[in-house]
């Protein structure tokens, strides 16, 4: 079966079903929305034949697990689990100012990148399978996160459990701009630094402790953990009142960085070991979040050459790259379990106002996944 000239003669399907997603607007801070994205998709599964798990949350948006059968046979069962998510960066009314459109081979819009192509992608792939009645040697577990943009502890649990139960994972976020897949991924600290003082009068400093100065003396060492593998950001600063009240306290939220986990237990030794530089300060931290890095493994090194040896046979060749943002491929990773990613279509402007993604990629990559759930 070719299926890139199958994709091919449906493409307005798939583009129709894009534009509906990305019209739903679906910011992660924004539950409601979310939910609404997420109810249609939910419906369109179901109408491929998969099994719907939904897992209600208070804080985000509903996170859903979608399954398609196997063969039945006497072994233990086993799965691929595919990553995806339904949540963006962009606030609902966005789509007003970056509307869904075509330009040549460009498909542009809120959130069309990352990642609603790669949900639309593995949508296809569930609707082929379900339409030709190919059953794949192993079940199919679509996972459809609602927080991936800030993380979430309920979301990167559920992903702990599938990837455990699975035999590989296929993050079908975008690929690297130019079409090369992921095979490392930064990992991230999230960390608030907090100082805190003593108040008084701008006219009697000597009768306070300045937090703000006592951070600014903190920023100032972190240069001791920055390195070629590893980067600090000083994202967010607060602190202080008035002009003329000594700041009794402050504090600076950092994104840090990293590429192995080695590395990550270094940054947190720092922290540990960091220590008030005026007399009467005090200083402490907290890990606002913590997403590991995607690194290379011998299992996700075999994956990589499978993938690449079915690429081959279909004349088609992909390089390979790191990413400094993180994903939930990286959850899956931290597992042991064999994990690729960036199977998602080319493109470029994540997060930025020029999203857009290159249309015959998108159906050359979905053709490949429908190869990949085939044959893996």
């Amino acid at each position: 079966m070719n299926f890139f000239h199958y994709y091919k003669s449906r493409k307005g399907e798939m583009l129709n079903l894009l534009k509906e997603l990305v019209q739903l607007e679906s910011p992660s801070t924004d539950k409601k929305a979310v939910n609404k994205c997420s109810s249609f998709l939910v419906q369109e599964l179901r109408k491929n034949g998969a099994k719907i798990t939904r897992y209600p949350q208070d804080e985000i948006g509903d996170l859903y697990l979608a399954e398609y059968p196997a063969k039945k046979t006497k072994e233990r069962k086993e799965q691929i689990l595919l990553l995806t998510h339904i949540d963006t960066v962009w606030p609902v009314g966005k789509i007003e100012e970056m509307p869904f459109y075509f330009s040549e081979n460009k498909i542009s819009g809120p959130g069309v990148l990352d990642m609603k192509a790669g949900i639309v992608m593995a949508v296809s792939a569930l609707k082929t399978l379900n339409d030709l009645n190919i059953t794949p040697d192993k079940k199919i577990a679509l996972f459809v996160n609602s927080a991936e943009e800030i993380g979430h502890k309920n979301s990167y649990e559920i992903i702990q459990k599938l990837a455990k139960r699975s035999a590989l994972v296929l993050c079908l976020e975008p690929a690297i701009p130019g079409g090369a897949l992921k095979i490392q991924r930064k990992g991230r600290l999230v960390i608030r630094l907090t100082t805190t003082g003593k108040s008084s009068h701008a006219g009697d400093p000597e009768k306070g402790v300045n937090a703000i100065e006592e951070l600014m003396l903190q920023c100032l060492l972190l240069k001791k953990i920055r390195t070629i593998n590893t980067s600090v950001n000083i994202g967010l600063i607060n602190g202080g009142e008035k002009a003329n009240i000594v700041p009794e306290s402050a504090s600076a939220v950092l994104d840090i960085r990293f590429w192995k986990n080695e590395q990550k237990e270094n940054i947190l030794a720092f922290f540990k070991n960091l220590a008030p530089q005026m007399k009467g300060s005090k200083i402490k931290y907290k890990i606002e979040s913590l997403t590991p890095p995607m690194e290379q493994t011998k299992g996700s090194l075999k994956l990589l050459n499978e993938v690449q040896k079915i690429a081959e046979s279909l004349n088609l060749t992909f390089e390979t790259g790191k990413a400094g943002g993180g994903s939930d491929a990286s959850i899956a990773s931290n597992m042991r379990v064999p994990t690729l990613d960036g199977l998602g279509p080319d493109g470029e402007g994540m997060h930025a106002e020029h999203e857009h993604l290159i249309l015959p990629s998108l159906i050359e990559r979905t053709a490949f996944l429908t190869e990949l759930l085939c044959r893996l």
